[in-house]
């Protein structure tokens, strides 16, 4: 698909033994099989502090794990960020991550007033892939709150668009063979570069 060249997938989950991380492996598996470019931002296997210790007032110095995560979002053409929701929101070191990584005049660039800005990752465009634990119908009258703010709040901000979103979900109740599906239709969003 033309424009999605170069991947990056980021992973938020703590764990490495995770659903996350084999969904992870299948959209690889897919884009690697299509001729895409792929890179990698485990955000587990990072050396940082993902406190913003002192928040935007004094800049803290990025570790050289950030600077690469930082090169990585400039270098592609197409985000997918595959994490887990938990209590209506993604793990802690994954809202690190982005605070620490997406800076002021990195990604986008803060104008006059609070309803202008530059979103400077305009022309790539998103995919979020998520499991769930939570029934449906709670999560939908909740309002999706970690896709719709990652979505808007924070790639979108920054200019990603357009994002698309798929849910797994629940998985703790799902079958192997029910897995396996999801597996499959993750390897084929990779594989179509979407």
């Amino acid at each position: 698909m033309k424009g999605r060249d170069r991947i990056l997938i980021i992973e938020g989950h703590p764990s490495a033994q995770s659903f996350v991380s084999a969904l992870r492996e299948a959209y690889k598996r897919g884009a690697l099989a299509s001729g895409a470019e792929v890179k990698e931002v485990i955000i587990r296997d990072l050396a940082f502090t993902p406190n913003l210790q002192h928040g935007y007032q004094k800049r803290t110095e990025l570790e050289p794990d950030l600077l690469a995560a930082q090169e990585a979002l400039r270098w592609a053409e197409h985000i997918v960020v595959v994490h887990p929701v938990w209590w209506g929101s993604y793990p802690a070191i994954m809202k690190g991550f982005f605070d620490r990584v997406l800076l002021p005049g990195f990604f986008f660039k803060k104008g006059k007033s609070a309803f202008q800005w530059e979103k400077l990752l305009k022309g790539r465009s998103g995919r979020i892939i998520y499991t769930l634990d939570t029934p449906w119908l709670f999560w939908w009258l909740s309002g999706r709150p970690a896709f719709m703010a990652l979505k808007w709040v924070t790639l979108g901000y920054c200019g990603v668009s357009p994002i698309a979103g798929t849910a797994f979900g629940i998985v703790r109740e799902s079958t192997l063979q029910r897995r396996q599906l999801w597996l499959q239709k993750t390897e084929k969003l990779g594989a179509a570069r979407a």
